[in-house]
């Protein structure tokens, strides 16, 4: 029976990754509880279980009293007779341990044990999960799409189901059934059912972890994200800075032929991907995250967090973007409120001077022509054409 027992303990801390110390403590809570009902009380009942054979002994602590006369609780006290049958030694005041046969319980008594003993496996199993995931709280992880609940959408992530939210769900974006998804953990929250998980796949950060695991330069530290601004769905931009001289920051993210970044691009189901390089200086970062769109001048005040620009005729559509998408994700990403504008508008505008708008902590460089990310080159055809 005992061995019964203790694979039954082992399998379920195997599977269930419950403790056995846990598991032994419930089977000793239940064994106090069903002495509770069978005797009425239990104050007085101890419990000793072998952690490694699962032997245990069962015992009632009794007050050893003359005779019958002066026996006021049977449950608390025995007489000196009895008392030797147990310990020939026993005396008048001295305490025994009576032993208690489990198998003497009636059959309430034993459902009640076993039931604590599964609801004590149910609330471990709950605090295992709930701590398992609320460990993985802000990070990535791969889940299966199992069905729709009105506007919300459950995801497996193994062990429990997650809930992906209409707010953080990517719009446009169609989850089927069985389909496996990457999932942001947002937050783990323990609850009276159980753990409740809350994921996203719209978050800015799911991008960011996504390029943390495919590109092992930004895992070691070598290549660091220094900012990233994302409409879920359509585009996400990102500014990487290299920590080592002789790594390219950009060219870490896009991969040999474009196979990094294009593979977080088809994760996120086309969402395309703009990757520039982070620079110090406003006006450069402001002009690096405005790509692909090519930048004649750039006025960056610091203080107001404010930008002008200018851009060739030519190229207003697309430094403004789609909607305004591409002004706007560059916003986000500097911190800047940009306002852009072409050539002539430029100098159709009263008191316009071009040096105006040059970067006051880098008046003498103007835009590099040669400049392009990566990552830019791929897209500017494409988003000209959009355009």
């Amino acid at each position: 029976m005992n061995n019964e027992l203790m694979e039954a303990l082992d399998m379920l801390e195997r599977e269930k990754e419950i403790s056995k110390e846990s598991l032994f403590d419930a089977i000793e809570n239940s064994l106090l509880i069903a002495c509770k009902n069978h005797f009425g009380k239990a104050d007085n009942v101890k419990v000793e279980i072998d952690r490694e054979t699962a032997e245990y002994h069962l015992y009632a602590e009794k007050e050893v009293v003359a005779d019958k006369d002066f026996l006021e609780d049977p449950v608390l006290q025995i007489t000196l007779e009895d008392a030797k049958e147990i310990s020939p030694k026993a005396k008048v005041g001295n305490v025994v341990n009576v032993p208690i046969e489990s198998k003497d319980f009636g059959r309430i008594a034993a459902t009640n044990a076993k039931n604590v003993i599964t609801q004590r496996i149910r609330e471990e199993e709950r605090n295992v999960i709930y701590q398992q995931y609320f460990d993985k709280s802000r990070e990535v992880v791969t889940g299966v799409v199992q069905r729709r609940m009105g506007d919300n959408v459950s995801v497996n992530l193994g062990r429990i189901d997650a809930l992906l939210v209409k707010e953080e769900q990517v719009p446009g974006e169609r989850l089927r059934s069985n389909d496996r998804i990457k999932v942001y953990i947002l937050d783990v929250k323990q609850t009276d059912r159980g753990p409740r998980i809350n994921v996203s796949r719209s978050h800015p950060e799911l991008v960011k972890k996504l390029f943390e695991e495919e590109v092992t330069e930004i895992k070691d530290g070598t290549v660091e994200i220094k900012s990233i601004a994302r409409e879920p769905g359509s585009r996400t931009k990102i500014a990487v800075v290299s920590n080592n001289p002789n790594v390219d920051a950009v060219g870490a993210c896009v991969g040999m032929n474009g196979s990094r970044v294009n593979a977080i691009v088809d994760e996120l189901r086309g969402e395309k991907i703009d990757i520039v390089n982070w620079d110090d200086n406003p006006g450069n970062l402001i002009q690096n995250a405005l790509s692909p769109a090519k930048i004649v001048a750039v006025f960056a005040d610091p203080d107001e967090k404010s930008a002008k620009v200018v851009v060739p005729d030519y190229q207003l559509s697309l430094a403004i973007g789609k909607e305004g998408q591409n002004a706007r994700l560059a916003a986000k990403l500097t911190g800047f409120k940009i306002d852009i504008k072409s050539e002539t508008q430029a100098q159709d505008s009263p008191g316009f001077r071009v040096e105006d708008y040059m970067d006051n902590g880098d008046e003498d460089e103007g835009y590099d022509e040669e400049y392009a990310s990566e990552e830019a080159e791929l897209q500017s055809t494409e988003d000209a054409s959009e355009e």
